[in-house]
């Protein structure tokens, strides 16, 4: 195509059918000259091809070439002598509305790139973008002039030719998203994000962008963060205390906890986000797995309540025998084996803060009643005394049960459910939010490898695409664990697709009711992970020399729980 000063425009012959109409449409052109290499006339491209094209079911990829040649061989039929019109002339026009519409498509098309490549130039921070085989494709101005290139200089060559020690390549085999990392350009370290396109479920190229805030700068802003939080420390806490605040600025809280751009974890952070706000009590449901304490302590710390205790309790690992002193405390004597002096409950431990009440769909009928009350009353009485004490205390509930069919059968209290079941958080399962699983792998993966002091690993792409692929019917506590053994099993820096658990290959995508070879998914990880729990405890009553209260403490749970474990697990 010839489009320039004082010259004029010209279509080359091996160029497309579309590029052809973009070129009459943005031209107002009626007709132009089509040409060879050499720039001698082969021809000429009409609005009539066009529609004539158009009208025949012609690929628009197709040459203006080959698109001559039919023309002129089948094209071009005149009326007929009594006055009607040709086949050809009839499908004419029928194909003009549809070529109109083509033309404004196009335009549209063309106005949205015009845009997008004035809001890219205009950027502050520097934006690139690859391919699916690492090669740049577009670059804004203002990372050709941190790198002293020009765009046409960038533009098809692969990233690693481009940019120094980039990662970007990296990130489309992997699909995990790298944000804040810092990259040295020109021997500057600079803070950088490396964010992969997935489409369909497969990577198709990468987003990277360049932050021209230096990592000095981004250190001294974190310095007066952290001078601020000194501050506060020392004005609300005693200094034995001001340590540990200085130690909890550096990690994530509130919403922040929750990892995931996908539309229904947006919103769910945006009602946590209102929930925060409002003393009201919450209700979070949701499967097992999907993160229904980590919604819970995000809405504490969002709120007023954050500088209180966050005190949690699984209703469905005490005894019923056990849980109203576990939830309402004991005064000294009330019971054989009761600790001298008494203890208080969970409702005075978390006063001035949040009570999380886990699994409270299994809560006995008798021990619902009591809390109603307390609900109601905003008063504890310990077993054994004689008083109520007043707390002040913000309840968060959360069960993966249907709690309304437990209603109409009457296995959950009706008016307990009502007085839960003010504000109302459903967790989606991570099925039905699979662009997030790269993110979480990614912060799963390093926060593992921190905690164990080991080197992170990296994602080969078809390893990448199974772990997305793979339906995940214990949602994330089965994806952390999954990530914790390839953590403790894969010796190299690269995991492999022969690398990842066999039953994650495979199992073909499905829902988590399907079944597999007669058994359904869900049930069948559970047996795994029952396998895997009775083999750890095990090992600790082995490591105790049978001290079932050494054995707890090595598990980090309570003596109480161990032995209904133990009861459950035949030992």
């Amino acid at each position: 195509m010839t489009v320039g000063h004082g010259a004029s425009v010209t279509l080359g012959r091996h160029q497309t059918l579309q590029q052809a109409a973009q070129l009459l449409a943005a031209h107002g052109m009626d007709a132009v000259d089509v040409v060879d290499e050499c720039g001698g006339s082969v021809g000429r491209c009409t609005w009539r091809m066009l529609l004539w094209a158009v009208a025949h079911g012609m690929d628009r990829m197709m040459t203006v070439e080959d698109v001559l040649a039919a023309f002129s061989i089948e094209g071009g039929t005149e009326p007929k002598e009594d006055g009607t019109e040709a086949p050809d002339a009839k499908e004419d026009s029928r194909a003009t509305a549809e070529l109109e519409r083509l033309r404004r498509e196009l335009e549209e098309t063309h106005r949205l790139a015009e845009t997008m490549k004035t809001v890219l130039d205009a950027a502050y921070e520097g934006v690139v973008v690859v391919d699916g085989d690492g090669v740049v494709r577009e670059i804004n101005r203002a990372y050709c002039q941190f790198l002293g290139i020009r765009r046409e200089d960038a533009i098809g060559k692969h990233v690693t030719e481009v940019i120094e020690n980039t990662r970007l390549h990296i990130c489309v085999q992997s699909g995990i998203p790298e944000r804040g990392y810092i990259q040295k350009i020109y021997g500057q370290p600079m803070v950088v994000h490396r964010i992969p396109i997935w489409r369909d479920g497969k990577v198709i190229g990468a987003i990277g962008m360049l932050i021209f805030q230096g990592v000095s700068e981004v250190y001294e802003i974190f310095r007066r963060l952290q001078e601020l939080s000194r501050e506060a420390s020392r004005k609300e806490k005693n200094g034995a205390a001001a340590p540990k605040q200085e130690a909890a600025t550096s990690a994530a809280v509130g919403v922040e906890r929750i990892i995931g751009r996908h539309p229904t974890i947006v919103a769910v952070k945006q009602m946590i986000q209102r929930a925060a706000r409002v003393p009201s009590t919450v209700l979070i449901t949701g499967e097992s797995g999907t993160g229904k304490e980590v919604a819970a302590r995000a809405i504490h710390e969002g709120g007023p309540r954050a500088d209180g205790p966050f005190v949690s309790i699984n209703c469905a690992a005490i005894p019923e025998a056990l849980l109203e002193a576990e939830l309402f405390g004991y005064e000294d004597g009330a019971f054989t084996g009761a600790r001298k002096g008494g203890k208080p409950g969970k409702f005075q431990l978390a006063h001035g803060g949040t009570l999380f009440l886990d699994e409270i769909g299994d809560m006995p009928l008798a021990m619902q009643a009591k809390m109603l009350r307390v609900l109601e009353e905003k008063k504890v009485e310990k077993v054994g005394g004689i008083s109520g004490t007043e707390v002040d205390v913000r309840i968060i509930a959360a069960t993966n049960k249907p709690l309304e069919e437990m209603v109409r059968g009457g296995t959950f209290r009706e008016d307990l459910f009502y007085r839960l079941n003010i504000i109302r958080i459903h967790l989606p399962p991570l099925r039905e939010r699979k662009s997030d699983i790269p993110a979480l792998i990614a912060h799963h993966m390093e926060r593992l490898c921190q905690q164990y002091g080991v080197r992170g690993k990296s994602f080969s792409k078809e390893a990448m695409e199974v772990l997305v692929s793979y339906s995940w019917p214990g949602n994330i506590r089965e994806l952390v664990n999954v990530i914790e053994w390839l953590i403790s099993m894969v010796e190299g820096e690269k995991i492999e697709r022969e690398h990842l658990p066999a039953y994650l290959s495979a199992i073909q995508p499905m829902a988590a009711s399907m079944q597999y070879g007669g058994v359904n998914i869900a049930d069948r990880w559970k047996e795994m992970v029952y396998q895997s729990e009775r083999e750890r405890i095990a090992a600790a009553l082995v490591a105790a020399n049978g001290n079932k209260a050494e054995a707890a403490r090595r598990l980090g749970i309570h003596r109480s729980t161990l032995y209904e474990k133990l009861k459950k697990y035949g030992f």
